[in-house]
C-alpha cells in the first residue's frame, strides 16, 4: 500500500469518525471562534455538554488579532480578570481597573483552554441557514457549507448539524439571528445594528444583555449589539470574555432544566 494511500485514507476516515460521533449532533454549537464564543466553549465543555464552534476562517480569536488598529495589544478591564487567571492568560495592569494583555497570548490561550476542556473547533465552515420547529418556535440546529463553496460560485446542496443550542458568537454581523430575521419574519426578531462607540457603557451592557433569543437560540458578545443597538467598544475585550461565561450559565441551566 502506497504512503499517500494511507494518508488519504486515515483522513477520511477518522474526519468521517468525528463527524458522526461528535458534529452532527452535539449539545451546542457555537458559530464563530471569537473571544465569547472561545469563552463559552471553556466554560460549556468542563461542564460535560458536547460543544463544537464552527468557524467560517481558517483561524480563531475573531476580532483579537487586529488589536488596535493593528497593534498588538488590547485592553481587559477589571471585572473579567479572574477569567484571565483561570485560563493562565499573563495581564499587565496598567492603568485603574485595567489590565494590557499581548493578542496573540489571549487568542492561543482561550482556544487552548477550549481544546483542554473537550470543546472541538471546526474551520471553514459557515452557517447557510437554521433548522426551525413549530409550537413552540424553536431552532434545533444549524445548515452548513463550508465557506470555500459559496466563494467558488457553485450551487451545492448544504448539511445539518442539530444542537440542543445554538449560540451566535459571529460579532458585529450577527449573522446567525441574522438569518434567523429574514427567514422567519413571524418570528419578529431583528438585527437593528450597534450604535458608535462609547466602551464604558458598552462592556456593561453587552454582558447585561447577553442571554436567549429564542427556544434554542442564543447571542453573545458583538452579536448581542448588533441585537440590541447598543454601542461599540473597541478594542476591549472585558465584556466579551465576560458575556462568553455568562451565555455558558444561561444554556448550561436551561439544558439541564429540559433533562
Amino acid at each position: 500500500m502506497s504512503l499517500e494511500w494511507r494518508i488519504s485514507r486515515l483522513i477520511w476516515e477518522y474526519t468521517a469518525k468525528d463527524w458522526v460521533e461528535n458534529i452532527i449532533r452535539n449539545d451546542v454549537t457555537i458559530v464563530g471562534a471569537g473571544p465569547s464564543g472561545l469563552t463559552a466553549s471553556k466554560y460549556l465543555a468542563e461542564k460535560g455538554l458536547k460543544t463544537v464552534i464552527i468557524e467560517k476562517k481558517l483561524s480563531f480569536g475573531g476580532g483579537i488579532g487586529g488589536g488596535g488598529m493593528l497593534l498588538h495589544k488590547v485592553v481587559v478591564s477589571e471585572e473579567a480578570k479572574q477569567i484571565l487567571d483561570e485560563m493562565n492568560i499573563k495581564a499587565v495592569k496598567a492603568d485603574e481597573g485595567l489590565y494590557v494583555v499581548d493578542t496573540c497570548e489571549l487568542m492561543t490561550k482561550l482556544a487552548y483552554n477550549a481544546i483542554e476542556a473537550g470543546a472541538k473547533i471546526v474551520y471553514g465552515l459557515q452557517v447557510d441557514d437554521v433548522i426551525y420547529r413549530e409550537n413552540p418556535p424553536r431552532i434545533t440546529g444549524v445548515v452548513v457549507m463550508w465557506s470555500a463553496i459559496p466563494l467558488s460560485g457553485l450551487h451545492v446542496d448544504p448539511l445539518f448539524i442539530e444542537s440542543k443550542a445554538i449560540v451566535d458568537a459571529t460579532g458585529h454581523e450577527a449573522e446567525v439571528i441574522s438569518i434567523v430575521s429574514k427567514k422567519n419574519p413571524s418570528l419578529n426578531i431583528s438585527v437593528k445594528g450597534e450604535r458608535s462607540a462609547y466602551a464604558e457603557l458598552a462592556e456593561k451592557l453587552v454582558v447585561d444583555y447577553t442571554g436567549r433569543i429564542l427556544q434554542g437560540l442564543y447571542a453573545t458578545g458583538m452579536s448581542v449589539a448588533a441585537i440590541y443597538n447598543l454601542p461599540r467598544m473597541g478594542p476591549i475585550f472585558g465584556g466579551m470574555l465576560l458575556s462568553g461565561r455568562k451565555i455558558a450559565e444561561i444554556i448550561y441551566n436551561d439544558i439541564k432544566k429540559s433533562q
